[in-house]
């Protein structure tokens, strides 16, 4: 049995495991997953488009949650790591 699911639940939905960034990686949001987040209804309807091109460099890790400093003069933001993909 999967030890992310608890067997008492009817509705039971496995959790994912989010990719392991660190403090210092470079990243960029991933579209279709900020699209459809909880962050992207609480902020502007059309985001800047520096953060799906990054880089962004992770400054601070706290559960599923990272801070990120773009590389200009915008404020850092709080992103969940699901919503980040590796920038090449």
């Amino acid at each position: 049995m999967d030890e992310n699911v608890t067997p008492d639940d009817d509705n039971v939905v496995p959790v994912k495991p989010s990719p392991s960034f660190r403090k210092g990686s470079l990243v960029r949001v991933s579209r279709k997953a900020y699209e459809n987040s909880l962050e992207a209804d609480a902020s502007d309807s059309n985001p800047p488009e520096y953060i799906f091109q990054g880089p962004g460099e992770i400054l601070a890790v706290k559960g599923e949650y990272v801070q990120l400093r773009w590389r200009m003069p915008v404020p850092d933001v709080w992103l969940r790591s699901d919503q980040l993909e590796s920038w090449t």
